[in-house]
């Protein structure tokens, strides 16, 4: 599996990707005596963020948290070249439009993120790659004292997300999940609406997010120039290389790396992980879970369905909407999609929830939340226990599908009851090289 660009060591691959792709470094220009300072933020309040990951979805957090006015990108690690060039490119492009910001150095590119997390100028990581990478790149992060921001689903395993939440508990990291529904209004009014009992007492809910993953089976393809394969595999046992896992460039599309058990959890996890999200935030559920998993059987039980404790059913089926949920109460209904929220009662869409009503964490912006969050060392919208637990609801559902079978879950253990097999799930085997502790 080896390449020749596996044999490339550190300094010289630092050194060729700061002349080959073209590298920067952010100055604002308040540091630089630039015009009336009091538009800026202090130097000190600029946050310096280093990206992991920097393919189709990491591409757009950097315009994300740029667009924020408020960071400073001071490094980049991606094991694959063109993917870090097309990043920097964008970087460069938003200098360019906005002149105000400040102007250039260089960003350093490293193939290794344990280089980026050993830079003492970096405040906080974005995580954005793979999801088999997630809880490995974490962990080291916490220890390494960055605050950190990580894609959803947050982990490929229950147990991996449980070392996440450790982590960043026992070295007193501020995380964000990326589940950036949690930040707009639509999903927000619909949680309000639903703890205040607008619809009633909530009876069940469809949830449609498309299927489960299947066991990696592609065909070997020739691997590109300037992909470290060894490296995207990280912790995973070596499969050969197909382009479906990490398109060219040519393609601007989100991978498929997503719809094989060994990377991710199909779109039960892809999908799953914002549209379960919104159940377990709208239900109050965002330290627990459901307590049971029925799998489909073809007969009684039609679709995947999750039992809660207080009676509340979950099905993922397919209904008219797609990426959606419906839930259905005693006086009412609500469904909701993005940018898409319909009620029953119709008036219930613009319903103002009064001062003394319940009211969940308000965020309008899920990175500047997250900015925030840092500078007052506070949870932001979507910390890590919660991305953990929504994670384990598309976790442990997936585990239902595989072993074609119902099982108990004690969210509160985050065990399944008398079944040992089903809990042989809820980790995997890692490399020694990359693999951590779960």
């Amino acid at each position: 599996m080896s390449t020749e660009n596996n044999n490339i060591s550190r300094r010289d691959f630092v050194t060729k990707a700061s002349f080959a792709l073209g590298s920067f470094m952010i100055v604002p220009r308040h540091v630089l005596g630039g015009i009336n300072g009091s538009q800026y933020l202090a130097p000190s309040d600029v946050i310096s963020l280093g990206f992991i990951g920097t393919g189709k979805q990491g591409r757009g957090l950097t315009s994300s948290f740029l667009n924020t006015n408020e960071v400073r990108i001071a490094a980049i690690s991606e094991v694959y070249q063109a993917k870090a060039q097309l990043a920097l490119d964008r970087i460069k492009a938003h200098y360019e439009k906005n002149t105000q910001l400040g102007t250039y150095a260089e960003i350093p590119v490293y193939q290794d993120f344990r280089e980026l997390l050993a830079k003492k100028d970096i405040d906080a990581v974005v995580i954005a790659t793979p999801d088999h990478w997630h809880a490995a790149i974490a962990v080291r992060a916490a220890e390494a004292g960055k605050d950190i921001y990580c894609e959803k689903p947050l982990s490929l395993t229950v147990r991996e997300g449980r070392a996440m939440v450790n982590a960043a508990r026992k070295h007193k990291r501020v995380f964000q999940t990326g589940s950036m529904q949690r930040s707009w209004p639509e999903f927000r009014q619909t949680a309000e609406l639903i703890r205040n009992g607008y619809i009633g007492e909530v009876k069940s809910i469809k949830v449609n997010v498309g299927a489960p993953p299947v066991a990696y089976n592609l065909s070997e393809e020739k691997l590109p120039e300037g992909l470290d394969w060894t490296k995207w595999l990280g912790p995973n046992e070596p499969v050969v290389f197909n382009s479906e896992l990490a398109p060219p460039t040519s393609k601007d599309v989100f991978p498929n790396w997503r719809l094989y058990r060994e990377f991710g959890g199909g779109m039960v996890t892809d999908w799953g992980a914002h549209m379960f999200d919104i159940v377990q935030w709208s239900l109050g559920m965002d330290d627990s879970g459901p307590v049971e998993v029925l799998a489909p059987d073809g007969k009684d039980i039609k679709f995947l369905t999750y039992k809660y404790e207080n009676g509340i059913t979950m099905t993922h089926e397919k209904w008219d909407w797609n990426n959606a949920i419906h839930f259905v109460g005693t006086e009412g209904e609500i469904k909701v999609q993005r940018r898409k929220l319909e009620t029953t009662p119709a008036s219930l869409k613009d319903k103002v929830i009064g001062e003394t009503e319940k009211h969940v964490y308000k965020s309008d912006n899920h990175y500047k939340d997250f900015l925030d969050a840092m500078r007052n060392r506070s949870k932001p919208i979507c910390d890590v226990e919660i991305g953990h637990r929504t994670a384990s609801v598309c976790n442990i559902g997936n585990i239902a599908y595989r072993l074609n079978r119902s099982l108990k879950w004690n969210p509160k253990k985050e065990i399944f009851i008398d079944d040992k097999e089903a809990n042989a799930l809820l980790g995997r085997t890692m490399n020694k090289e990359w693999g951590i502790k779960i």
